[in-house]
């Protein structure tokens, strides 16, 4: 009994700081969702480079909060904040995304199929909903939120 009110109290506190989350994703033009990660994350290895820079993913599956549904999180290495140039594995940061973590992303949901894309910065371009400055950020076991694991603007060159 006393761990379930504790774990309604985490979950409400999540709610709560999720509310103005959700604010600014709305102003950074994404689609915002909260869930549990139902599926570890998987390495998918470039199919395509930029100036010599391969291309890879990350990606996982998440059970929205919002709607319940299951949405395939796809997040681009490049701009974690612990990207190895050309590796061919994922992120550490990545990497320590386990099954029944709870994560919170700000991205564009797929136009076919139900997932969400874009979980990072847009390099200081002007948001749009195509191309929203997105985040990826994960709730600690004590119901707190960390700080975005993709904001890493080292390769944003490649698109400027």
């Amino acid at each position: 009994m006393k761990q379930a009110l504790i774990a309604t109290l985490l979950l409400g506190l999540a709610a709560a700081a999720s509310a103005t989350e959700a604010g600014d994703c709305a102003t950074n033009k994404g689609a915002f969702l909260t869930g549990t990660v139902t599926a570890a994350p998987k390495f998918a290895a470039a199919t395509s480079t930029i100036q010599g820079i391969k291309l890879s993913h990350t990606k996982l599956s998440l059970v929205a909060d919002q709607d319940g549904k299951t949405y395939e999180v796809a997040i681009d290495n490049v701009f974690a904040t612990d990207y190895v140039k050309n590796a061919s594995s994922m992120p550490a940061s990545l990497a320590a995304i386990k099954v029944n973590d709870r994560l919170e992303v700000c991205g564009a949901k797929y136009t076919s199929g139900v997932g969400i894309h874009w979980v990072h910065t847009n390099c200081g371009d002007t948001p749009t909903t195509s191309a929203p400055n997105g985040w990826l950020k994960k709730f600690s076991s004590g119901g707190s939120l960390g700080s975005n694991v993709e904001r890493s603007q080292t390769y944003c060159y490649l698109w400027n």
